[in-house]
């Protein structure tokens, strides 16, 4: 999903339309307020099952750098501080007098700057890029998750799983029966969301 934030609406509709030429889906806001709130109103859910579809997705801002009230480098700190950066890539929209403040957010972690006017075709080509670094970086997180919520002794068994052990040969390493090993291997595909230790294997990959 690509944000659009600017505080003219003129601006949001050109962009959404490039957007729309491209595939991509865009919601726009008119402030980093309303950003934010919106932000806030969806945490629950995308800490939760809708965790994969936004994997899957991706996504971006781009954002104006001056805008009444909450300017555009306010909310990119504020992002900063929560860490996600990673999980919404910055792409900031300025002007002119803008640009060192605009090279300095990239130093801390913004993806990208485009001084106005801008091609709207490289512009496009670096929100496709920023929506597949976040796809990236949330299938990251997402895979971290599953990998802590596994006990101690079934990252033992995943490990072992990983070299392509068998069963047995687990049981006899672990000094643990087959049976219990068979129970470990069953928590780790439900858990890790597979079904077959190949599929493991790409996922960890």
């Amino acid at each position: 999903m690509l944000h659009i934030i600017d505080d003219e609406e003129v601006i949001r509709d050109a962009l959404s339309w490039l957007a729309q030429s491209r595939a991509i889906p865009a919601l726009c806001y008119p402030s980093g307020q309303h950003f934010l709130d919106s932000l806030d109103l969806c945490a629950g859910d995308l800490a939760s099952q809708k965790n994969d579809a936004q994997a899957a997705e991706g996504d971006c801002l781009l954002l104006d750098v001056r805008m009444p009230g909450m300017s555009g480098v306010a909310l990119f700190d504020i992002l900063s501080a929560r860490k996600l950066t990673q999980r919404f890539p910055v792409i900031f929209l300025t002007g002119h007098g803008d640009v060192p403040m605009a090279v300095d957010t990239l130093k801390r972690g913004a993806f990208d700057f485009f001084e106005k006017p801008f091609n709207d075709n490289k512009l496009m080509d670096r929100v496709q890029e920023a929506l597949l670094s976040s796809r990236v970086a949330m299938g990251r997180r997402i895979i971290d998750s599953r990998l802590n919520s596994l006990s101690t002794r079934e990252r033992a068994v995943l490990d072992l799983i990983l070299i392509g052990k068998m069963n047995k040969v687990i049981a006899d390493q672990l000094g643990i029966s087959m049976r219990t090993v068979e129970v470990h291997r069953a928590h780790i595909f439900d858990k890790m969301h597979v079904k077959t230790a190949v599929e493991l294997a790409r996922l960890l990959d």
